[in-house]
């Protein structure tokens, strides 16, 4: 999965309803993709069952555990800054005991607890079942790690808690890990090969979340297209199943499908999707399906050829706009975002040229954009020389930047004097009196609060914009609320 939270939202501490009995505290944060955020709320459930509920107080911890990710150089210094902050209040709570979970925790494994001795635990993704018996370890005054990849684990016998919910929108992973092998990603290494999540669970899960209220379920996997059920195990291994498991697998396209038309009142999107995996049978899914949201992140990360052959990245640029026209035909209004990285290895003026030129070919409505950051371990840091000069690479992203501000606002233009659904979230970070939502095509909104609540789909006027926001005023409850 390549899309990931913005910075400014990163490092969310998470709290969840107090069980009665529970005498522990428990203090999780969680930096990256999206998928950290989500497998946060399945160890806080875990945690709950073994006496620990959360707090937002870091003093009052017993037990402080950050949710890593490893896709860039910087997100794990932010990390090793906050592991810093933890040891410096630990000398005033000794009895404070301090993990590491997630993709971070898994690529340096024990370096944490052998070299640098500022954690107690280490778990990496797939092994947060057994919490409770590192806790036990830990307990004792011993170390304890697990960060053993699993070939099935999908945790889809946990029911997650809602962390710091707004009881509006809510996350369901359905696929865990990646096959596609980029040369720049760590995610293969930290989170294993591909697998998928047990249909059924996946339908009850989002069953009891509408009960719940929620208004708006994301379908969640690093590579979500790739999703493939057919009785558990790799996907990889799919070929030496039965002729009945194959008959009756279930990919992605059907499960979308069946999620959006049995619940026909809910907003449902999904991310991330890769280009080579996304077939024309989920596009065709979301133009059948009036609550399938209009709107695709598909990443590129180069629009050159050669660039994106030595990312491994196995479609073409033609390819990719193959694609994108296609989306267009069938779905006219769909939104699509894209992730880029500027000064990958080798990349020259005329690669980052072909880029820029591909942006103003698809004009996306926003982006995630970042300079090229090697990762250890993967195929480009052993194979690649990081060649670009920094000061290159971040000329080259602020021209990206730059452009996407530009595209962004003829996008979100359009809309002017348009009246447009907005689910609202919650309110606007500028001004309590206004709320803020987004629309199908996941573009914010902003307006004045009135008498609606969070929760309510509002038909809202657009009057103004900026590359950011749409502003207007609501004139009325929509047909869905």
């Amino acid at each position: 999965m390549e899309k990931i939270i913005d910075e400014k939202k990163q490092g969310t501490a998470l709290v969840l309803e107090e069980k009665k009995n529970n005498t522990r505290k428990l203090f999780i944060e969680s930096y990256g993709c999206q998928m950290n955020f989500s497998d946060s709320e399945i160890v806080a459930s875990i945690l709950a069952d073994q006496g620990f509920n959360t707090t937002q107080n870091l003093e009052d911890a017993d037990l402080v555990l950050v949710n890593t990710c490893s896709i860039r150089d910087k997100a794990e210094q932010t990390v090793r800054k906050r592991l810093e902050k933890y040891n410096a209040v630990r000398k005033i709570n000794p009895k404070m005991k301090i993990g590491v979970l997630g993709c971070m925790a898994e690529r340096l494994k024990s370096k944490f607890l052998e070299e640098e001795k500022m954690v107690d635990l280490v778990v990496g993704p797939d092994a947060y079942k057994d919490l409770p018996n590192l806790l036990e370890e830990v307990d004792a005054g011993r170390n304890a790690v697990n960060v053993i990849l699993s070939k099935e684990e999908t945790y889809g016998d946990i029911a997650p808690v809602r962390l710091q919910s707004n009881g509006v929108s809510a996350f369901v992973s359905i696929t865990r890990g990646c096959d596609n092998m980029c040369t720049f990603c760590v995610v293969p290494f930290t989170r294993g090969r591909e697998r998928s999540r047990e249909p059924q669970s996946i339908l009850e899960e989002i069953d009891d979340l509408v009960a719940k209220n929620f208004k708006e379920i994301t379908l969640l996997g690093q590579n979500v297209d790739s999703y493939l059920w057919y009785g558990g195990g790799l996907k990889k291994d799919f070929e030496k199943a039965s002729d009945f498991e194959k008959a009756t697998a279930v990919d992605f396209a059907q499960l979308l499908n069946t999620v959006a038309t049995k619940h026909p009142k809910t907003r449902i999107r999904f991310t991330t999707s890769n280009p080579q995996d996304m077939t024309l049978d989920v596009v065709k899914v979301v133009a059948a399906n009036a609550n399938i949201c209009n709107y695709i992140h598909l990443p590129i990360q180069s629009g050159s050829d050669r660039i994106l052959k030595e990312m491994n990245r196995l479609h073409t640029r033609q390819e990719y706009m193959d694609l994108i026209d296609n989306i267009k035909e069938l779905i006219p209004d769909c939104a699509i975002s894209q992730d880029i990285i500027s000064g990958f290895p080798t990349e020259t003026e005329l690669d980052h040229q072909d880029t820029l030129s591909l942006m103003e070919y698809v004009k996306y409505e926003y982006g995630y954009m970042f300079t090229y950051s090697e990762r250890p371990g993967t195929m480009a840091a052993r194979k690649l020389k990081d060649d670009v000069p920094e000061d290159i690479k971040k000329r080259r992203l602020a021209e990206i930047h730059t452009l996407q501000r530009v595209h962004s606002h003829y996008r979100h233009k359009a809309y002017l004097g348009k009246t447009i659904e907005i689910l609202i979230e919650k309110t606007s970070k500028k001004s309590d009196q206004q709320w803020s939502g987004r629309n199908p095509q996941n573009i914010m909104a902003v307006f004045p609060k009135e008498h609606y609540k969070v929760g309510d789909f509002v038909n809202v006027r657009i009057e103004d914009c900026t590359s950011a926001t749409l502003l207007g005023t609501a004139v009325g409850y929509s047909e869905n609320n």
